[in-house]
C-alpha cells in the first residue's frame, strides 16, 4: 500500500521484491501496526517523507533472506521498529542517546516500511521475537509499547499516573504501570465510554473526560493524544513537583497558560523516538507483566480504512494490518 503524496489515499501497488544489502535482512511481513505517526505522515503534518513511500513501523515478520555480515538466520521471527538506522558516531549516539541521532533514518518515513508483504531492514535494528505469540498481538509493542515505555520511564517513579488519550500506547503502558504498583487515572475524549471501560478493565481506578479533574492530584501525566490543549490541562491536574510527558512526535500548538500551573517545580518534557535498549527492556518485561494487547485487525488492502478509523477515534486499543 503506497503513499504517493501527502493528503492522498494509499494505493495498492505491485513493487519489485526488495533485495537485502550487506547488513540487512528481508522480512516476510506477518502483521504491521497502524500508528498515529502514520496519520501524521499521510496528513502532511510530518513534512519530509520519502516519496513514494510504504508506511509502517510496527512490523512483525520472518527473515527470509539476509545480506552479508548478518547474524539473524532465515526463519527467525523479528520486529522492526521506527528507529531504522543511526550513524553511531554523532555526539548523541556516542553518549547513549541514539534516539536523538543527527542523521537517524526511520522506518516507514525515510525507509520503506511494513504496509507490504516484504520489507528490508538493517539487522542491527531488528528485535528477535518469540515464535509462539500471535503476530497481531506483538505488533503494537514495537512503537505504541516502546514509546509508552520510554514515556513511563521519563515520567519518574510517582505513584499516581494520569494517561491522557487511552489508545494503543496507553493501554499497553497501563499494564506495565500497574505491574509496577502505580495507581492509574485515564482521560479520554468526552463520551468515549468504550476506552474508559477498557482503562478500568486494565486497572485504572478512575476514568473520565480529558477536561475533568481526577479525584486527587497526580504525580505524573503522559499525554498521548496529539492535542496541545491537554498540556495545561494535565499541568492543572498535577501535584507539586509533578511532570507532564508529551509522548507524540507531533502535537497541535500548546496554548498559553498562567505560570501558576508550572510553578512549584512542575515540569513539561517530550519524548523522541526510542533506543534499542528501550526495545530490549520492554520485550523482556512484557511476558512478565504479562502485556495483553487489544487489537482491531484489518487486511492489508484495507489500510485506508484503518487510518480513517484511527483518525476519527473509532479504534479501541490498537489497529493492526494482517498481511500474511
Amino acid at each position: 500500500m503506497l503513499l504517493d503524496s501527502p493528503g492522498s489515499r494509499l494505493r495498492e501497488a505491485e513493487l519489485p521484491d526488495p533485495e537485502p544489502a550487506a547488513g540487512q535482512v528481508r522480512v516476510r511481513v506477518e502483521a504491521c501496526g497502524v500508528c498515529r505517526t502514520d496519520l501524521h505522515i499521510v496528513d502532511g503534518e510530518l513534512t519530509e517523507p520519502k516519496l513514494p513511500l510504504v508506511l509502517g513501523h510496527q512490523i512483525v515478520g520472518v527473515v527470509d533472506a539476509a545480506g552479508d555480515g548478518v547474524e539473524l538466520a532465515a526463519g527467525e521471527r523479528v520486529g522492526v521498529p521506527w528507529l531504522g538506522w543511526t550513524d553511531g558516531d554523532c555526539r548523541f549516539c556516542r553518549s547513549g542517546r541514539e534516539n536523538l541521532c543527527l542523521r537517524a533514518r526511520f522506518t516507514g518515513y525515510d525507509l520503506d516500511g511494513g504496509y507490504a508483504e516484504l520489507a528490508v531492514a538493517d539487522a542491527r535494528y531488528c528485535f528477535r521475537l518469540p515464535q509462539d505469540h500471535p503476530a497481531l498481538q506483538l505488533a503494537p509493542l514495537l512503537c505504541a509499547g516502546l514509546i509508552g515505555y520510554r514515556s513511563l520511564r521519563l515520567a519518574g517513579d510517582g505513584e499516581r499516573l494520569g494517561l491522557y488519550g487511552f489508545g494503543a500506547s496507553a493501554h499497553i503502558v497501563a499494564q506495565v504501570a500497574r505491574h509496577q504498583g502505580r495507581r492509574l487515572f485515564a482521560f479520554t475524549r468526552a463520551g468515549d465510554t468504550e476506552s474508559q471501560e477498557l482503562a478500568r478493565s486494565l486497572g485504572a481506578e478512575w476514568a473520565g473526560a480529558s477536561d475533568e479533574q481526577p479525584p486527587e492530584p497526580l504525580d505524573a501525566a503522559i499525554v498521548f493524544a496529539p492535542v496541545g490543549a491537554l498540556v495545561p490541562a494535565a499541568l492543572g491536574a498535577l501535584d507539586r513537583g509533578g511532570v507532564v510527558v508529551c509522548a507524540g512526535i507531533h502535537m497541535s500548538d500548546i496554548p498559553s497558560f498562567p505560570y501558576e500551573l508550572l510553578w512549584e517545580e512542575r515540569a513539561v518534557r517530550s519524548v523522541a523516538n526510542l533506543t534499542r535498549q528501550d526495545g530490549e527492556e520492554l520485550l523482556a518485561l512484557a511476558p512478565q507483566v504479562p502485556v495483553r494487547t487489544h487489537v482491531e485487525a484489518f487486511p492489508l488492502a484495507e489500510a485506508n480504512e484503518a487510518l480513517d478509523r484511527l483518525r476519527s477515534g473509532a479504534i479501541v486499543g490498537a489497529a493492526v494490518l494482517e498481511v500474511s
